[in-house]
């Protein structure tokens, strides 16, 4: 082992941790004053709750030994053989360590889709969704991807003639945002609307504090996913710092043009969207790719939040699938455009290998399609069951006092 790699592995996954907090500030704030503490209990009691159902069960089924290419095996539930020694996924670091930097990832993807839902979602369901999501969408996701023996990681094992290689996501680029925002997508039309008039946010400073938080973990979420403190991590963090600016400029230029002033709401969503995007390629591209990625991912991500609330008429309250859904899907695309063998070993387009493309368009389509189909089948089943939505006049006094008995701000 290395005492270098494992606590730079160490500090990332507390990176990563401080992320789920800065998101729920993030969320809070762009939030209407009665769904302040409903909000960012969505993410803070994600935090709890799959930290424990990792331990239980999540790591195993996500990392363990491969089963059919599909899911791992069981045979590390309650991490049972998960102690200090590495392992086949990382050599220099303790397994332990490992499998907690895994966590933090698969916290903060369902803390993502809430803020899709404000002011509507049933807590004791919303619970619920949460374990049923977790284990039915993200795990497998996790282990096609990253898992040993996982198909998307190997596409020769799917026996289709010219296929081969892998789709490259090395940070979370299919695994955490276009799942999440596709499911985000899902969940607000199986919902449907708020029956208020949706409110402007209450509380930009938090917006802000929230989008800097997560810049600043981001340095964990992606440079932490070298697995070791390497050029690698250099790369990514340098590539996470510089598309998350170019995007945060993109998206207030572009909201400054059409609407006369350069939002500030509009910047700290830019500067989520460039880090969204730049996830899955964070270490396979140059710095000037990042650019490239941050500048496109900053004007199609507000184009396509506007599409939505102007002519999808999907209330969607926090633009997740906008931001997150879309940017990620072209983080994915663009990273069999620009990857670099140089950088990380794989090229991509502009280097002489279109084939890279087809296997993120792979990866891309089958993201949607498992994560909006699994979701919409949760959804149905709670709705059936336990119930989505609160009722017409808990969504009017708001979730905080309906739903929590506590207000977020007192007269």
């Amino acid at each position: 082992m290395d005492s270098g790699d494992t606590a730079w592995l160490l500090t990332s996954t507390a990176l990563v941790l401080f992320m789920t907090p800065g998101l729920a500030f993030f969320y809070g704030g762009l939030v209407g004053r009665t769904n302040v503490l409903g909000t960012i209990m969505h993410s803070f009691i994600t935090i709890a709750l799959v930290s424990v159902t990792w331990v239980l069960w999540g790591y195993s089924l996500a990392f363990g030994p491969d089963k059919g290419h599909f899911i791992g095996g069981l045979e590390w539930i309650g991490l049972n053989g998960v102690g200090p020694e590495p392992s086949a996924y990382a050599g220099t670091i303790p397994h332990l360590v490992f499998m907690a930097f895994q966590l933090m990832f698969a916290i903060i993807t369902p803390a993502l889709i809430t803020g899709a839902v404000v002011g509507r979602f049933k807590f004791k369901t919303f619970l619920v969704f949460t374990v049923l999501w977790s284990t039915i969408v993200y795990l497998p996701l996790a282990h096609w991807v990253w898992g040993i023996g996982g198909w998307l990681g190997d596409l020769s094992v799917l026996n289709i003639g010219g296929l081969s290689g892998k789709a490259l996501d090395y940070a979370g680029g299919t695994v955490v945002h276009i799942s999440s925002g596709v499911s985000a997508l899902c969940a607000a039309i199986v919902l449907g609307k708020r029956k208020q008039e949706p409110e402007a946010p209450h509380n930009i400073p938090f917006v802000v504090l929230g989008a800097g938080i997560l810049w600043f973990g981001w340095f964990g979420f992606n440079a932490g996913s070298a697995l070791a403190a390497n050029g690698g991590a250099a790369y990514a963090f340098v590539n996470t710092n510089t598309a998350a600016a170019m995007a945060a400029l993109a998206w207030m230029t572009v909201s400054w043009w059409r609407g006369g002033a350069p939002s500030v709401v509009g910047a700290a969503s830019g500067a989520v969207a460039g880090l969204v995007a730049i996830t899955p390629a964070a270490g396979f591209v140059t710095p000037t790719g990042a650019i490239i990625i941050g500048l496109v991912a900053g004007v199609l991500c507000y184009f396509a939040t506007q599409f939505r609330a102007k002519r999808m008429g999907v209330d969607d309250a926090l633009d997740v699938w906008g931001v997150h859904g879309v940017g990620g899907t072209w983080g994915a695309l663009a990273t069999g455009i620009f990857a670099a063998a140089s950088v990380g070993g794989f090229d991509g387009l502009i280097n002489g290998n279109p084939g890279q493309v087809i296997n993120q368009f792979i990866a891309v389509i089958v993201t949607w399609v498992w994560a909006f189909g699994c979701t919409f089948i949760i959804l149905k089943v709670l709705d059936m069951t336990m119930g989505l939505r609160v009722s017409e006049r808990e969504e009017e006094v708001g979730i905080d006092m309906a739903q929590h008995g506590e207000p977020a701000y007192t007269p």
